[in-house]
């Protein structure tokens, strides 16, 4: 089973920028997609980013595309959410995850489909 960590969340201005960090261990990320969701106070879990296995392969909603950049580097065993022109929306703790299934790019965006989850990092964006 893999563990995974997340880390670099804070508080930040409308308009700054933050580097999410989620590190494994247990088990190598490099056959899995990765994903990113988050959480607001009083809604429910949603996907916001999603890299393939192989890094070839983006996917976000409309809502953080053009500011999030999902990525990952498999010789670290860690995936990076970079998050530019913040806004107060963005607020919620973040989540890693890693997909159940390996080397699928299936419904990327689908949160049942991933099996391992970090403990999140909260991320608070004021206006």
């Amino acid at each position: 089973q893999v563990q995974l960590v997340e880390s670099g969340g804070g508080l930040v201005q409308a308009g700054g920028s933050l580097r999410l960090s989620c590190a494994a261990s247990g088990r190598t990320l490099s056959y899995y997609t990765m994903g990113w969701f988050r959480q607001a106070p009083g809604k429910e879990r949603e996907f916001v980013a999603a890299v393939s296995w192989n890094g070839v392969y983006t996917y976000y909603p409309d809502s953080v595309n053009g500011r999030f950049t999902i990525s990952r580097d498999n010789a670290k065993n860690t995936v990076y959410l970079q998050m530019n022109s913040l806004k107060p929306e963005d607020t919620a703790v973040y989540y890693c995850a890693q997909m159940k299934r390996a080397s699928s790019w299936y419904r990327p965006g689908e949160e049942s489909l991933y099996d391992s989850w970090g403990q999140g990092t909260q991320v608070t964006v004021s206006s």
